[in-house]
């Protein structure tokens, strides 16, 4: 993800245990450009706790999430 080669949206719609496992924060903090508090900062604008993971993300916050990172063309 930090080499940019895959995006947010689709690494949510991948459907594998390691990344369902692992903290939401981890994954933002993987994406070029983000540090740990700016993903701190998106989790709190979109109302992600902490702890959440991957697998525990509501549909809401799942397309909170791909809005905010969706590809550009």
């Amino acid at each position: 993800m930090k080499a940019g080669d895959i995006s947010l949206p689709a690494l949510l719609e991948r459907d594998d245990d390691v990344i369902a496992k692992t903290l939401v924060r981890r994954r933002l903090e993987s994406l070029p450009g983000i540090g740990k508090v700016r993903a701190h900062h998106l989790m709190v604008e979109l109302g992600i706790a902490e702890t959440r993971k991957v697998q525990g993300l509501g549909a809401r916050q799942r397309e909170r999430l791909c809005q905010q990172f969706a590809p550009s063309d």
